[in-house]
């Protein structure tokens, strides 16, 4: 049987989702649960690859097992068992030829930036000194959508097939004293969000104008897009799939 399992996790800790040679991860510890429980190894795929220190407030894995348990019985042992950053709401069955990564429609990501110092938040979002213009920073997320190739954004020496991304959402939006930037698209590229965010910040306290972003994505290069921003303010949010996933 194939079984998918929805979880969170506050990524501080980590070095990343991925298994690690000489870090930890929150695949790692997960993994270590789930045989720890089942008495069995147990290998989990996860939906994506978030980078260290990022964090996912919806995120899913696949395992697959032949042993005989009680799905809800295993989300309240693995809970009692894992760290208290890592939660996990469900698991449930899903069809075979169902993949974590592969059958994912879509994943949203939201950065979030402070724009009013504030000793609490520190470590989940990033603080921005200057002011910034959410007009046109919204202009700029809307000249996105004009593209599909987002090399200049990636992570420089990534392995990649293709640079084409599908961007379906992108928009810059207050919430309380933050800014919060939400982007949904097909699949991302490594860095592709923090450094879409630190050209946008660029935009934002006029550094560079919207017009220079078309130059920017053009040049599929990367040193000439904006600054990485920290990890530690980015949320993979939500997993969409069809709805005919699972048994």
């Amino acid at each position: 049987m194939r079984y998918f399992i929805e979880l969170s996790y506050n990524g501080k800790s980590y070095h990343g989702w991925q298994i690690q040679p000489h870090d930890i991860s929150v695949q790692e510890v997960i993994e270590n649960g789930l045989s720890t429980i089942l008495g069995s190894k147990i290998a989990i795929m996860g939906a994506g690859r978030t980078d260290t220190g990022v964090h996912a407030t919806q995120m899913f894995a696949h395992f697959d097992s032949d042993l005989i348990f009680k799905e809800k019985e295993l989300v309240f042992k693995l809970n009692s068992f894992l760290p208290v950053d890592i939660a996990i709401h469900s698991i449930f069955k899903v069809k075979p030829e169902v993949h974590a990564r592969f059958k994912a429609l879509s994943r949203t990501y939201v950065y979030k930036v402070n724009i009013k110092k504030n000793a609490f938040t520190t470590d989940t979002s990033y603080y921005v000194k200057k002011v910034l213009d959410i007009d046109k920073m919204n202009e700029g997320a809307e000249v996105l959508f004009q593209y599909k190739d987002f090399q200049c954004f990636s992570k420089s020496n990534t392995d990649v097939k293709t640079y084409n991304c599908e961007i379906m959402k992108a928009r810059w939006y207050y919430k309380d004293d933050e800014l919060h930037f939400e982007i949904q698209a097909n699949r991302f590229l490594r860095n592709m969000v923090r450094a879409i965010v630190g050209t946008m910040i660029n935009i934002g306290i006029g550094k560079i104008e919207v017009a220079d972003l078309h130059s920017i994505i053009k040049s599929k290069n990367r040193s000439e897009a904006g600054f990485s921003v920290p990890a530690h303010a980015l949320y993979l949010t939500k997993i969409e799939y069809p709805e005919d996933i699972k048994l």
